[in-house]
């Protein structure tokens, strides 16, 4: 009943914000404050908050922190991880305070907390107490919620805002760390901190020098206070060099040794659901990944695109269900842009109708049916379908999912992992059983 009341709410609706606030103190109350007793890291952005946070944990981890971290795909209490199946970015106010709770009971000294505007809007992370703000980068997204980019950008402003005003810990600086080659860096940058560290442009204090990228990982120098710092990882793709320079800066404003950085980042070989390879032994590549904004979108493919030796590339992709419907042109311009092949087709219906959803997009790719574009609203076939089409030295890129166990349609949820149903359709082809 309660949810079926909330779909005629606003969700920026005064009360509405209200009763979370609300829940939001009560739930701090219950769980007696525990951001209170742990240095508490906040990772903002579009896109890449998920890598960011990842490579931040475990480079703490690597020197010896007890360390906390939840995102939309990964929570880790110590030495335990698990999956987030709970499907939200910024969880609700208890949840969060519990796992915040138990996080503190299992001695953690650091919280890595992926935070998105949605949990600040609507409270979810109101009275934790912040001491390292990361600002990723901002585009387009959640304008079902904020309705105008203003209030978007100046609703994730709000935690670097209030950073020097948050309860003052002992043992850690007030600390901004933010991506100068962000469009709303400048916004960012002119609060108060105690640090404020920037990186990834010409023009910030943190700059990637010398990139070498293949298809088995990527190189690159940074230039620290008192040396310059080699760096390997398997991530393969440019804009995760943007995501380990925050997780660099991370380290460094808490003095993790440089050495300790260096060698977690390059034990970091994927992140679930971030351009994450299924491999495979017919030549071709896939890559499951989350993007579900036209900003993410580009930037996946356009890292696909300049990979060498490639022959198409063959995009399965979806519109995003009951939010910002702004972004579903913009999607589809971009996959056309930067596809060979494209399969339209489901993914997390929730209230909508999936055709209704396929329809806001097939405008806005500028090709016909038939003609290297097919819509196929089963996902499952629409993958299988890739697959079976694919030739020694094309890509396929599965966007829209991410490591999530279940697809929500709009009737009920179904069991559902990518990953794993692309290895059982890569089995059927191998054993014969499937005709490729």
């Amino acid at each position: 009943m309660l949810k079926k009341l909330k779909t005629f709410i606003a969700l920026d609706n005064p009360f509405r914000l209200l009763y979370h606030k609300l829940r939001a103190v009560i739930a701090n109350l219950v769980y007696r404050f525990p951001s209170k007793e742990m240095t508490i890291i906040w990772v903002t952005g579009t896109n890449g908050k998920t890598t960011t946070s990842n490579i931040i944990a475990k480079s703490l981890q690597a020197a010896g922190k007890k360390v906390f971290m939840f995102t939309t795909v990964n929570i880790i209490i110590w030495d335990e991880e698990y999956t987030n199946n709970s499907k939200m970015t910024s969880p609700d106010a208890f949840y969060l305070q519990k796992l915040l709770y138990q996080a503190k009971q299992a001695w953690c000294e650091i919280a890595v907390i992926e935070t998105a505007s949605h949990g600040i809007k609507m409270h979810r992370v109101w009275w934790i107490d912040y001491d390292i703000s990361v600002l990723t980068n901002i585009t387009q997204d959640h304008l079902d919620l904020h309705k105008t980019m203003e209030d978007y950008v100046n609703t994730k402003l709000q935690i670097f805002e209030k950073l020097i005003t948050y309860n003052r810990k002992p043992w850690v600086k007030k600390s901004a760390i933010i991506n100068a080659g962000s469009k709303y860096a400048d916004l960012f940058i002119d609060q108060t901190y105690d640090s404020l560290y920037t990186y990834w442009t010409s023009s910030a204090n943190l700059q990637a020098k010398n990139i070498v990228s293949s298809i088995s990982g990527t190189t690159f120098d940074v230039t620290l206070p008192g040396r310059v710092l080699s760096i390997q990882t398997s991530l393969i793709w440019d804009f995760n060099v943007e995501n380990i320079l925050a997780a660099i800066w991370v380290g460094v404003s808490l003095w993790i040794d440089t050495d300790i950085i260096k060698k977690s980042i390059a034990e970091v070989t994927t992140v679930p659901g971030r351009m994450d390879e299924v491999y495979n032994d017919f030549w071709y590549k896939i890559f499951v990944d989350y993007a579900h904004t036209q900003d993410a979108l580009e930037k996946v493919l356009s890292n696909v695109k300049k990979l060498s030796g490639i022959n198409n590339i063959i995009t399965v992709f979806w519109a995003t269900w009951d939010r910002d419907k702004t972004k579903r042109p913009l999607m589809g311009q971009i996959v056309d842009q930067y596809s060979d092949k494209v399969i339209l087709t489901q993914d997390d219906d929730y209230t909508e109708d999936t055709m209704a959803i396929i329809k806001d997009v097939l405008p806005w790719i500028n090709r016909k049916q038939s003609e290297n574009f097919w819509v196929i609203p089963d996902r499952k076939q629409a993958i299988r379908t890739a697959i079976v089409w694919a030739e020694p030295n094309d890509v396929i890129v599965l966007a829209g999912k991410w490591d999530e166990h279940v697809l929500m349609t709009n009737a009920w949820p179904i069991e559902y992992h990518e990953k794993t149903f692309v290895q059982q359709v890569l089995q059927e082809i191998d054993s014969n059983s499937l005709v490729k």
